[in-house]
């Protein structure tokens, strides 16, 4: 008897597998970064291995979710990955938030800022204690990806140590949404809470932050290089914000000065 195997007679075509890797790689970094266009689609997928042109990603159809115009800002918030744990209803039924801590470590806000340069944009995400106010943890990069928080995360967790049951409160960002970034919470104990949409005071821990930040570093120079614009905002938040910068609601303390007390307490009462 005689069989026929088609397959043999019309194999996959050596270029059909490379697109068909190109398409999965493209397809993994859309997950991770829902608003990604195919340019910045393009980039995650060259860094996974599956080099490409922006033409090249854009023809394969994995288009930004931000692709069609959304609303008056043209953007739309994505759906909460967690539950809002810093959300309290009231007696008469108004929900309203709060970002309080009785010790470090117990909830951090994080959020992203940016700003042009000569080069281009810089991208900045911090994340901060809600007991100390202390920055304890940022990453500043030229690019808003997903890894710009997940590196921001990291840095926090490493000079931290252990963080696990620590709340870390966001807004609906793709970075925040991501995969990657809901990975590194669980890599490391920790329980995600996101705002909802439209909030205006549910951001105002970060914005304060921000807001010192761009008075008094940002607005301060037009910017050459995205390296000088890092340094300054490195120096300013290790040299100013945490050691000179005095906080009424820490009795007039640095968040430096208000850490070493309280940790120093701790061990006393030990």
């Amino acid at each position: 008897m005689t069989r026929s195997y088609r397959w043999l007679a019309d194999p996959i075509a050596e270029s059909e597998v490379v697109e068909a890797y190109r398409a999965n790689a493209l397809f993994d970094a859309h997950q991770d970064d829902p608003e990604f266009g195919h340019r910045l689609l393009a980039d995650e997928a060259c860094d996974a291995g599956e080099a490409m042109s922006d033409r090249t990603a854009s023809s394969n159809g994995w288009w930004s979710a931000f692709g069609k115009k959304r609303g008056r800002n043209g953007k739309k918030p994505g759906p909460p990955v967690h539950d809002d744990l810093c959300a309290v209803v009231d007696e008469d039924g108004r929900t309203r938030h709060v970002f309080a801590a009785d010790a470090p470590n117990q909830l951090w806000r994080v959020d992203i800022t940016e700003h042009k340069t000569a080069e281009g944009k810089l991208y900045c995400c911090a994340i901060k204690d809600a007991c100390s106010g202390k920055i304890v943890g940022y990453s500043i990069d030229s690019r808003m990806k997903s890894r710009l928080a997940v590196q921001a995360l990291e840095n926090a967790v490493a000079m931290r140590g252990d963080v696990a049951g620590c709340i870390v409160h966001s807004d609906r960002g793709s970075q925040f949404r991501s995969r990657k970034f809901l990975r590194a919470l669980a890599r490391h104990r920790m329980v995600g809470s996101m705002g909802r949409a439209g909030s205006s005071g549910d951001n105002a821990a970060m914005e304060s932050f921000f807001a010192l930040l761009q008075k008094n570093v940002l607005d301060r120079s037009s910017w050459t290089t995205r390296e000088q614009l890092r340094i300054a905002i490195v120096t300013w938040i290790e040299r100013t914000y945490h050691r000179r910068r005095r906080q009424a609601r820490l009795g007039r303390l640095t968040p430096i000065e208000f850490e070493t007390i309280m940790n120093t307490t701790a061990a006393l009462a030990a």
